[in-house]
């Protein structure tokens, strides 16, 4: 097997730059470099310099000895300092030595992987976590990246697995007298699994909000202060304003974090009657991104007169709110308003959404889930029909487990991998 090695730290200058090796001559590499005899596991500080003798930094040097490392495999890590000359001059010395080539993209957690020392469902998280921006993001990330998803799934295996053996044990001694009737426990084994496959399938569709964003659409009618609204909550000119309406006529995205959940904002065309075919064609578009938006916030005095059904948890709000007398009701965008007031709403209700989550996070692991429960619930329609057809409930059970080994990872998954790990930066 090749040796591997990439810069593990962000590109450009900083402090302190991490290299990473891994594989059989990852030792021996590091070891050419300092000069000297490495522990097998622990820290120096050595000078590197380079075969021919010339110098190329002081660092740190760790060893870590297979299978008891991030890679399962041995590794070494040289902590230099983080100019781009010194670390392109130790990679290019890395890349003379035999035996040893750059790492592709995300081949460190892939060998993690495939020398079982994280499942499918890890690499997820550790991807997710990678690519966190806030507080709840880091959070599920962590979940998922401690294995709480593929302990879930073990769990689940293996009651399946019992059911399935108390079958085979009937089908076994068909010609005997089998002393009880498996079949409550079986039945009681299966349903209780059914019952967490649904609960977590239904709080994917959250799970994947928290990890993506939610989308939150500023609808309502021209010169409402929707992109003034917009450029107050983000905090710089995302959008331009005038007084003339129908100045907006494509989506102005803004991703920000409310409270610790991820929100994209939505600033939306004004919906009115138009002539203009261009505007009419950002008003269609508007209409259709507020529809599928996770919460609308409707800035105006007459939500039905825009043509979109209010939802339950959607927030109506006063336009203008500076141009109105006496009153404190509303939001304005040019004095800011009633803009903590729309943000505590925006993220109660985001927050009481995100209360409902599970821990399976992406579309593959619900799909998974549902396979799995799907071939359960025919295994107990079979299981009704008495120990006749046991070696047909038997092979649905064996379908419903093989759909949780997919899920972590352990079949099933070849042509997920390189979609997977494309996401991955070359040093993880």
């Amino acid at each position: 097997m090749d040796t591997i090695f990439a810069l593990a730290s962000a590109q450009g200058k900083a402090g302190v730059a991490v290299i990473r090796l891994s594989g059989p001559q990852s030792h021996q590499a590091a070891k050419v470099l300092s000069g000297g005899d490495l522990p097998l596991r622990g820290m120096c500080l050595r000078e590197l310099r380079a075969p021919d003798g010339s110098r190329l930094d002081d660092g740190l040097v760790l060893t870590f000895h297979g299978p008891s490392s991030f890679t399962g495999e041995d590794v070494a890590e040289l902590q230099i300092h983080g100019s781009t000359a010194s670390v392109n001059a130790v990679l290019r010395v890395l890349s003379e030595m035999p035996d040893l080539r750059l790492a592709e993209p995300g081949e460190f957690t892939r060998r993690a992987l495939e020398n079982g020392k994280m499942d499918l469902a890890q690499v997820e998280g550790l991807a997710d976590l990678i690519d966190a921006e806030t507080e709840a993001q880091r959070k599920q990330a962590q979940t998922i990246l401690a294995g709480e998803l593929g302990d879930l799934a073990e769990r689940w295996r293996r009651d399946l697995i019992r059911a399935a053996s108390l079958l085979e044990a009937v089908i076994d001694f068909a010609d005997e007298d089998v002393p009880t009737d498996v079949s409550p426990e079986v039945r009681s084994l299966v349903t209780a699994v059914m019952a967490d496959l649904e609960r977590e399938a239904k709080g994917v569709r959250i799970a994947e909000r928290i990890r993506t964003g939610f989308e939150v659409a500023i609808v309502g009618p021209p010169n409402a202060g929707k992109s003034t609204l917009l450029n107050a909550l983000a905090g710089r000119e995302a959008a331009i304003t005038s007084e003339y309406a129908g100045t907006t006529r494509d989506i102005i995205e803004v991703r920000m974090d409310l409270a610790g959940v991820p929100v994209t904002l939505l600033d939306t065309a004004g919906l009115r009657e138009t002539e203009d075919h261009v505007e009419g064609l950002g008003i269609a578009l508007a209409r259709k991104r507020a529809e599928n938006a996770d919460l609308r916030v409707f800035l105006t005095e007459d939500p039905q007169a825009l043509g979109i059904g209010m939802q339950s948890d959607d927030i109506q709000v006063l336009p203008k709110s500076d141009l109105r007398s006496g009153g404190t009701e509303g939001v304005s965008g040019k004095t800011g308003q009633g803009i903590d007031r729309l943000i505590d709403n925006i993220s109660v209700v985001l927050k009481e959404r995100t209360a409902s989550y599970g821990i399976a996070t992406r579309e593959r692991h619900r799909v998974a889930m549902l396979k799995s429960s799907a071939a359960l619930s025919e295994a107990l329609r079979v299981l009704d029909s008495g120990p006749d057809l046991y070696d047909i409930a038997a092979e649905e059970l064996r379908t419903a487990i093989r759909a949780l080994e997919s899920l972590v990872g352990r079949v099933d998954v070849e042509n997920l991998l390189d979609e997977i790990f494309a996401s991955f930066c070359l040093g993880k």
